[in-house]
């Protein structure tokens, strides 16, 4: 056992990879072909080199998808640096991690199954806590605030990246104003006037909302 590890630490070495160079590939490759597309050897293939090295920077599979949760969260993380208080702070957050999962679709079943546990995202929770803490939260409504928005956050976006609806499909522009005008006559008028199904307006509407009562309850 010692030598095939030392094995694979000198293979390891010898490719001059890193632990960011995996995980940026393993996303680009969920990105391309999906979750079921990702495995060791098929990530090896990517990078050009054997399976066996990657473990020498993440030890099983589990570790790689949790990395790929790392990726799209520790990257919203940065919308924030400099923000003058707590709700601008969350506010940028928020937004950026919405636009990560979005763009990276295929991590969302990730995101809504996997605990924060690598160290990276475990210090962003860290940081944001502290800034909680500091604007007045009590360490429990801080942690019942990030819960909160980190469940709003990823359920907007997968709901976002599952539902796509044409407009004459059922739910869509065309066939809401189809409908019996005597009966439903405010979601007539909303689909004529093309109110209310912009997603990027629900979600602002939405966040402001929430940390408007996160202020309330603070």
């Amino acid at each position: 056992m010692a030598q095939q590890q030392a094995a694979r630490r000198g293979r390891g070495e010898r490719a001059g990879l890193s632990r960011q160079q995996i995980l940026d590939a393993a996303l680009g490759l969920v990105d391309r072909d999906g979750l079921k597309g990702l495995t060791m050897r098929s990530l090896g293939e990517e990078l050009g080199v054997e399976a066996m090295t990657l473990y020498h920077y993440v030890p099983n599979k589990d570790a790689l998808l949790d990395g790929l949760v790392e990726q799209v969260f520790t990257a919203a993380t940065p919308a924030m640096d400099g923000a003058a208080d707590w709700r601008a702070a969350l506010h940028a957050y928020a937004t950026a991690l919405r636009e990560g999962l979005l763009r990276h679709s295929a991590v969302l079943p990730l995101a809504t199954s996997r605990p924060a546990v690598t160290p990276a995202t475990l210090d962003d929770i860290e940081a944001l806590l502290r800034l909680l803490v500091a604007g007045g939260f009590s360490l429990g409504r801080a942690l019942h605030a990030l819960n909160s928005l980190a469940v709003f956050v990823i359920g907007h976006a997968t709901a976002e990246a599952r539902i796509v609806v044409g407009a004459e499909e059922a739910g869509g522009a065309d066939w809401l104003a189809a409908l019996e005008a005597e009966r439903y006559p405010l979601l007539i008028r909303a689909a004529g006037e093309g109110v209310g199904a912009d997603d990027g307006e629900r979600f602002a509407f939405a966040l402001d909302a929430l940390l408007l009562g996160f202020e309330a309850l603070r």
